[in-house]
This record gives C-alpha cells, structure tokens and sequence, in this order.
C-alpha cells in the first residue's frame, strides 16, 4: 500500500486503493484488514504472533482508507467520513474520535498522529495540485481538540507534536510542529510552523515560531511528506518526498542543516528515540538511519552558523560537547556581574557537566552573603536539584550544609528521590548524625567495608554475611570478630556460629576463633562456640575436644562434668582429660578415662568426693582381678568408711567375681559385718552349706541374734555339727540359736550339758517345757551324769508332768 502511495505521488496521480494489507507493531501484535465481498466494509482482526491467537475483531460498517498504531495498544482507523481509535485490550469495540473536515475530502490519507496524552490528535493529507501549479502535491491538516470537541483545518504536508518546557514553568508546553508548501497568487511559499496548544492559565507560554523552508531550485516540486522530533536534542526533522532533509531548532525555529539524504523518494519515517534520530524507508527499500553528530553539531553552529546562543543552548539541552569555551566564558560573564541565579542555572544545564566541578562550588561558596539575601550555593544546589541528580561532591557539599543547620530531613527526602549521588564520605558524614540513614547511604554507594562495619554495630551479624555473598565482597573476618568481642561477647558467638555455617566452610580456624575468645578469659563464650561446632564429632576435632574439656576442667569443673556426662565427644585425649579430672575432684570421671590400674587405685580410693553408685557402676568395668585390687585397698584405706560401697560391689556382681572370692576378701580383713550383708543377699538361692555356716556366723559376731535364730531354725544346708560347736564356742547369751541347731539335730545331750556348765537352767527348763517336751528324759539323764542337784531335776519332771514320756525316762 505505501509503495502504491509513492508510485502515485511519482506520477502525480491520485485514485483510491484497495484496503488490503497489514500493520505490525514491535509487540508482535497484528492487525489484519479484509475487504467483504460485494461491500464496502471491512472485517479488522487483531491477532498475537507470539502466541498464535487472534486478540480480537470488529466488523467496520464503512471502508478503511488509512491505519494506523498511535500508541502501542490503540489503532487510529481512518475512513472517508471520520477517525476511530481501537485499543487492542479489553472487548471495547472501536470509538469515533471526530468526523474528517471538509478539506481533507478526496484527500489520500497519509498520517495520523496523537499527542502523549492522547487529547490532540491531527490528520494529514495530500491532494492534486492547485490548477497554476498541478505538479506541485497540495498538503490539507485537520487538528483536533479532544477537550474542545473542535477542529481546525489548516494546509500542512507534515505535522508532529513536540514538548517543551518554557523557562518559569513548572510543567511541559505541548506544541505542534507542521510544515506545508503551498501556491499563493503564482508565489510558492515553504514554511514550518511551531505553535503551543492549550496554553496554561497564569503560566509562561511558548511563543510562536515560523520559518522558511529553502528549496533549491531543483526540488522546486518537492514537498514535505513527514515530520520527526528528537527530544533527546530538541530538534525537528522535515523530510521530503526526494530525500531532502531540513533540521531547525524546536524552542527558536532556527534553520541548522538542510542536506539530501537519499536519491530515491522517501515514504515512510519513524522516530529513532534512542540515538535521538529517525529511520527512514525509500524506493529502493533501503533502511536509512539519521542522527546528529554529537561531535561536530554545537562547532559547527558556532562557528558556520555564527550562532553562539544557539551552541551554547544545543550543548546543554543534548548534552553535546564543543561548547566548553563558550559556556565557561559567558559564566565567568553571569559570576562577575554577580548574577548568580542565572550563573547557576548554566552550570546546572553546563553540557557534559563542564561547570559541575569543585572549583564551582569553590566559586558559590566565596560568595560574601548579604543580609536578607539567600546564600548563592544554596541558590546553586537548588538549581542543580530541580535539574535531576547532584553528583558525589555536589551532594557531600550540599549535605554538609544541610546537617550544619540540623535538617535531616531534607536529607531523608532527597535520598528518597534520588537526588543525591551516594558515596562513602557522604555516609561518613551523615553517620554524624544517623546511623540507620548513613547505612542506607553505603549500601547504595556500595562502600562495603563500611556497610560490614555499620552491620555489626547494629548487632545485625547475620546481614552481614547475607549482604557480603550477594555483592561478592569478602570482610577482613578476623577483624570484624575482634571488633564485636569488645563489645559483644555474646554476638560474637552468634557471629562465629554463622561463619562456621558460611558454604565453603568457615573462613577463620575454630581453634583461632576459640584462641581469640580465650585472649580474653571468654570461657563461657568459647565453650558455647566449641560445642555447637564440635556436635559432628569428627575423629579430625579430637585436639578441639580436648581444648574445650581442658579450659573447663580448670575454670569450671561442672561445666566439663556436664559435657562429659553427655557423652557428646569420643576423640579426645582421654589420659590428658583423665588427669585433668582427677586434679579438678572429678575423680569418677577420672576413673573412668583412666587405663592403667595404679592410676585407678590412686583416684579410687577418694570415696568421700565419689557418689557410691557411681563407683559401684564402675566396677562393673574393671576386671575381676583388677576388681578385687581396688575393693581390697578400699578396704585397707577405710575399712568402716567403705565397707557399705563393697558390699554393695559384691552383691552386684558375685558372680562375676565369684562368691567365695568375695567371703574370702571380707574374711581376710575380719570383715564379719560385711560378710553378714554379703551373704545375707545370696543366702536364699544357695545350697551350700559353708555358705550357710559362714552367714550363722557372721551374724552371731556381729550380734545379728535374731538373724542366727531364724537361720538355725529355717535352713536346711548348714553343717551342724560346725553350728553346734560353733555357737558353743561363741556362748551367745541368747541360747535359742544353739536350742535350734541340737534340737533339730539331736544333739540335746549336748545342748544340756553346755546349758548346765554355763548356768543357763531357764533355757533348759525353756526347752522341755516349751520347745520339746518329748527330749526331756534325754535332758534329765544328760542332767543326772553332770549330777545336777535332784531338786532341780525333780522340779523340771513335774513341770511337764503328763508331757513326760515315762518310758524313756525310766530308762535313763
């Protein structure tokens, strides 16, 4: 279709064209036009090329004569009759926007743009020429008032919408930039016209502008077929159909550069943002790219076009060199004729930033101040704040000041706006004053060392280590441990336990780390640190395990009986701790890290400082003999004092150590007591009679009477003769356990001689009357051979009286 319009406009020709073609837009979003057969009406779709769907359609009730992407989602649609916008979002469905003017009818449709807030739009079209001058194409506009709801048609070939901001307004002018060639009386005219639309009430206007456009001779039927704005240098760009290019200024309409770019006729531009330029499509197909040269443009209208203000104005507006000289000459001008305000807004605009050096703020600051008058480098940074962002210095100057008159605030809030270029002498200056802003500070100026620092003042250990992995950096850790010991004990420890979490593995040695706290007699903190790192335990930390057993056993004993308890550690140095232990009064503990048994005869013996069932469940893991040993020097030591602590051993494991090596241990030391509470707890399940005989004895030596009386008359496996002599030879006062053993074992002559030769007539008389009455002629002729008075005798036979048996006693 655009190669139609061109093939026309060679000609001279006009006629309609069939609407038949595609548009489409960067965001991969189409839209197809189809003419439906036997109408004039066309079907619209609008399809996604990325996904592969259609967006949406529309039935036109009229023909489609123009399209195009205004905006990147609306569509401007232009018929015969009016202009329609489509957004390409939602279901909406195409909206008139204003009915075309009459001098755009029989008009071929060639541009339709809008302004960034979409409430001007403006229409362009070409017609034949006027019949003095018919090879000259005739350009008809029709500008539209969104607000106003009005048009006004004026003859343009070209028409942009452009922004500029009028000195002592706050806010942007919107202009419309337009070009036309036209015929008047035989005289053709070229101009370029740039107007303000919808000046703002109370506020500085944008005054109108108009130049000419010079044709040379040659293009004398050449016209404009399109117009572009660079915002990025304030510039217009007029194109026309044979390739010539017209450059002018946007705030003057001064006239910089008029050049042909292409041979061949041009049809289709579009803005070039980025470089401040525009693309631009011929007949041949050639893609062509224009721009300024940033380094030649301000020299060469300095010194071709002798336009010095105009240099100067580029220069800043685009940032362009070439203007150095002349902008610092006329701004030593403004300073010498102390006119600042006008001198700072220079510097401020300087290109390349020449005039935002040191030596201006120097200048600013050797102002003498009048009273009543604000100081000219405030006037300055203000200037420079309304332009965008202070560089490092400007913002550390400014910043001074501001904390000097203790308005932090304003601080606050140009940080917030990002005014200020942050670095680590600003923060070093606003730490003065805050730390949490000055925080902020070093982290967007990225001074690492001091955001580390500012981290660990703030107790905020574990940032410190988020932060350093994510900007790559680092920290002198060894330092900053230090650091927080002096302060921080405890958050050491925390820092220290998240190093030793750190991928990679910890960046200092726990032995340095453990070192460092111990410089400082930190043994709490050390010992924290120590046990959380050592959890794994690991046969390559035993040197650990011993060092923090070590500090403990020395300062505190029960934090190391505690460790130790746990079971937590199996590689240390289990002699060295031993030792240890036994030094500090652990001395279990020191039993059980103990190997050689002189070592456990030394430390064993302190029963007062050992808890008995400790000691009894270590010698559970001792050997029988090695056992033996121990139980005998306790014995020696202290025999009453540990006589309790070895019986309880022997009733624990008798049978690892054998019944009988036990008795004879308790024998050799005339331990009956002992042998009593012994034997007396394996009495029950034994058979043996030497067992039993030794238990009667124990008793009856350690005055346990009622336990030889109950023994003698339960058991069944003592030796009895052995008894019976035995009680014999011990003459209880209690006689009941002998009565028992002769009784039972008929030895009741016996019983009654031993009775009678110690005097113990009341336990004889007991036994007949009470215990047997049925032995009592054996008593009394056991009585009449040790010639017992007859009394006596008379008076025991008629103490039984019918009990007697008569017989047996006839016979003795």
């Amino acid at each position: 279709m655009l190669h139609g319009i061109m093939n026309d406009l060679d000609s001279g020709q006009l006629h309609s064209l069939d609407v038949s073609a595609i548009l489409v837009l960067l965001n991969f979003d189409v839209l197809c036009t189809a003419q439906v057969p036997g109408t004039t009406q066309d079907h619209l779709q609008v399809f996604n090329i990325e996904m592969k769907a259609k967006m949406k359609s529309y039935q036109m009730t009229e023909q489609v004569v123009f399209w195009k992407w205004i905006t990147p989602k609306m569509i401007g649609i232009v018929t015969q009759t009016s202009v329609y916008h489509w957004s390409i979002e939602g279901d909406s469905e195409p909206a008139k926007m204003f009915d075309r003017t009459a001098n755009l009818a029989n008009n071929q449709i060639i541009n339709y743009r809008c302004d960034p807030s979409e409430k001007w739009l403006v229409l362009i079209g070409i017609a034949p020429g006027s019949p003095e001058k018919p090879q000259l194409v005739k350009g008809n506009m029709q500008l539209f008032s969104a607000d106003q709801r009005r048009s006004q048609a004026l003859e343009a070939h070209a028409a942009s919408f452009a922004t500029c901001r009028v000195p002592g307004n706050d806010k942007d002018s919107i202009l419309i930039c337009f070009a036309s060639k036209s015929v008047n009386a035989g005289q053709v005219t070229s101009k370029m016209h740039v107007i303000e639309l919808g000046a703002q009430p109370g506020k500085p206007s944008f005054t109108k502008k108009q130049a000419d456009l010079f044709f040379p001779p040659d293009f004398a039927d050449d016209f404009p077929v399109s117009m572009q704005i660079s915002n990025k240098y304030g510039l217009i760009y007029v194109i026309t159909k044979l390739g010539l290019l017209f450059v002018y200024d946007l705030e003057t309409a001064t006239a910089i550069y008029r050049n042909r770019i292409s041979p061949d006729p041009i049809f289709l531009t579009s803005e070039a943002s980025s470089v401040g330029g525009f693309y631009a499509i011929n007949r041949r197909g050639q893609v062509l790219l224009a721009t300024v040269n940033e380094s030649s443009i301000v020299p060469f209208v300095s010194g071709q076009l002798n336009n010095l203000e105009l240099a100067v104005n580029l220069a800043k507006r685009g940032n362009l060199p070439g203007a150095e000289e002349l902008v610092v000459k006329r701004f030593q001008e403004l300073f010498a004729q102390t006119k600042y305000k006008e001198a700072a807004e220079l510097a401020a605009e300087s290109p390349q930033g020449i005039l935002r050096t040191r030596d201006t703020v120097s200048k600013f600051q050797s102002v003498p101040v009048q009273a009543g008058q604000t100081l000219p480098l405030l006037q300055y940074f203000g200037t420079l704040l309304t332009r965008g962002k202070l560089n490092s210095f400007e913002s550390l100057e400014l910043s001074r000041l501001v904390v000097n008159q203790n308005k932090k605030n304003l601080l606050e809030n140009w940080l917030a706006e990002d005014k200020l270029e942050c670095s680590e002498e600003l923060g070093d200056l606003v730490k003065t004053v805050d730390n949490d802003l000055a925080l902020k500070i070093y982290i967007k100026a990225r001074a690492t060392p001091k955001v580390v620092a500012a981290f660990a003042e703030r107790r905020e250990f574990d940032k410190i280590l988020i932060y350093s992995k994510q900007v790559g950096y680092t920290p002198d850790y060894m330092f900053l441990l230090q650091t927080i010991l002096r302060s921080d004990p405890q958050g050491a420890v925390n820092f220290a336990l998240m190093m030793s979490q750190m991928e990679g593995g910890c960046p200092i040695d726990y032995n340095t780390i453990t070192d460092l706290f111990l410089q400082r007699n930190l043994i709490r903190e050390a010992t924290a640190f120590l046990l959380d790192v050592l959890k794994p335990n690991l046969p390559e930390q035993g040197y650990l395990q011993t060092k923090v057993l070590e500090i403990n056993l020395v300062t505190f004993p029960n934090v190391a009986d505690a460790i130790l308890a746990n079971g937590m550690f199996s590689h240390y140095d289990r002699p060295r701790v031993g030792q240890l232990c036994e030094k500090a009064g652990l001395f279990i503990r020191a039993l059980q890290h103990y190997t050689e048994l002189p070592d456990i005869k030394r430390v064993i013996v302190n029963t007062h400082a050992i808890e008995p069932q400790a000691l009894v469940e270590f010698f559970g893991t001792l050997s029988r003999e090695w056992a033996l040993e121990c139980m005998k020097d306790l014995l020696l030591v202290n025999l009453r004092g540990n006589l309790q602590i070895i019986v309880q051993t022997a009733k624990e494991y008798s049978e690892q150590l054998g019944v009988e090596a036990c008795i004879k241990l308790f024998e050799q030391f005339k331990s009956y007591e002992g042998l009593y509470f012994f034997l007396g707890s394996y009495l029950s399940n034994s058979e043996d009679p030497e067992i039993h005989f030794k238990y009667i004895e124990a008793a009856a030596k350690t005055g346990q009477l009622k336990e030889v009386e109950r023994v003698t008359r339960e058991s069944n496996f003592y030796d009895a003769e052995k008894a019976k002599n035995f009680l014999m030879e011990a003459k209880l006062p209690d006689a009941r356990p002998l009565i028992n053993v002769c009784d039972r074992f008929n030895f009741v002559p016996d019983l009654t001689h031993y009775l009678y030769t110690n005097n113990m007539l009341r336990y004889i008389e007991g036994y007949v009357q009470k215990v047997n009455p049925g032995n009592a002629p054996l008593v009394v002729g056991q009585l009449l051979d040790d010639e017992c008075p007859e009394d006596f005798i008379k008076g025991l036979i008629l103490s039984v009286r019918s009990l007697l048996p008569v017989e047996p006693l006839v016979e003795e």
